[in-house]
């Protein structure tokens, strides 16, 4: 089976309905999500917040939060996270913001620097990761480390 396979029964098993706002990723967490059949019963909305102006007026993300810290943040994913999950009313909000290159890096942020994070009803849960390789690759190591943060909230590893 695979992952959005099962994060899909474990949704449609606990009755959560799901929201995603992506940024470098494009919407490819949306796309896999989808991709499986009966995914009307647990997605309810999919966001793509590219710009910083879209992430302040589709999110709610504070234009404070972008200038002190950058789109690509902890707490601009997290922020991204609890606001999808307000927008679409939903269980699980999930963000996804980071640079997937080849350019838009820099020392301090460079490319494969993505911040992934989960807003539930117990709180909102970011992690970092540096991914290696080309913008594709890049893109789908994100989606699949979205996908494995859902799951480890759905089997309650996230704590």
């Amino acid at each position: 089976m695979v992952l959005e396979e099962k994060v899909g029964n474990l949704l449609l098993r606990q009755t959560k309905k799901i929201a995603v706002a992506e940024s470098c990723t494009g919407g490819l967490v949306a796309h896999r999500i989808t991709n499986v059949s009966g995914a009307s019963g647990y997605f309810e909305a999919g966001f793509v917040t590219y710009s910083n102006k879209a992430k302040e007026r589709c999110l709610s993300v504070p234009e404070a939060i972008i200038k002190a810290k950058g789109a690509v943040s902890e707490e601009t994913a997290r922020s991204m996270a609890e606001g999808v999950r307000s927008a679409a009313g939903v269980d699980i909000g999930l963000a996804i913001t980071g640079i997937a290159g080849p350019g838009g890096g820099t020392d301090e942020k460079p490319v494969g620097t993505v911040y992934i994070a989960l807003a539930v009803p117990g709180g909102t849960f970011v992690r970092k990761f540096s991914f290696q390789g080309d913008r594709e690759e890049i893109k789908l190591q994100t989606s699949d480390e979205a996908l494995l943060l859902i799951l480890d909230h759905l089997e309650g590893r996230l704590r």
